[in-house]
């Protein structure tokens, strides 16, 4: 039986986009399925009384030394968002959309290369267009999805979906019942989808 990589995450998470950057590679070593899980991260945060680490100094402070020392490990680029922190619901619910409308695909790396990459100012939605047309999405279209219902519901479920299942924080990863909290979790999800974990 094929396994299934569930990978929740909010791109206002730079552990999200770090371990984003694997999870594809991952799931093919393994012979499993990905499936992005796009998800409200603010509101998991408001569900379980959880805090971004960056509210914390001496998190925050941590947290710059250890993030580009897993982007070298990677190879990836990355730099910390000059305009973080970032309000990414119009972010997410595009997200919500683009896999609805079938344009993820596009969507996805854009997003999250303006953000952790080219250090965009995502909380400006003229510049968000401006990323979206870059990618060659219609910036108009996506503007006006973002009220759309079917959007909304499916952010909302969703959401409500990573907190019934126990996610308090971004990535985390599922593979079966079992969750993975964390970037530096990934070779236990890689693990688990060889069926080497009970």
């Amino acid at each position: 039986m094929t396994r299934t990589l569930e990978f929740y995450y909010d791109y206002g998470s730079p552990y999200s986009y770090l371990a984003d950057t694997q999870v594809e590679t991952i799931a093919e070593r393994a012979g499993a399925t990905l499936a992005r899980k796009p998800m409200l991260l603010g509101g998991v945060f408001k569900a379980t009384g959880n805090a971004s680490p960056m509210t914390v100094a001496q998190k925050s402070t941590w947290s710059a030394f250890d993030m580009p020392m897993w982007a070298k490990h990677y190879g990836v680029p990355f730099q910390r968002n000059p305009f973080f922190p970032v309000n990414t619901l119009a972010l997410m619910r595009g997200a919500a959309a683009a896999q609805i409308d079938g344009l993820f695909e596009r969507y996805h790396p854009a997003i999250y290369r303006a953000m952790w990459v080219d250090g965009r100012n995502l909380n400006d939605m003229a510049e968000v267009a401006s990323v979206l047309t870059a990618a060659g999405l219609d910036a108009a279209r996506f503007g006006s999805r973002l009220q759309d219902q079917d959007v909304k519901d499916r952010l909302k479920a969703t959401t409500d979906e990573a907190v019934a299942r126990g996610v308090f924080g971004a990535p985390t990863s599922f593979v079966g019942d079992m969750m993975f909290f964390g970037n530096d979790r990934l070779p236990f999800v890689e693990m688990a989808l060889k069926g080497e974990l009970k």
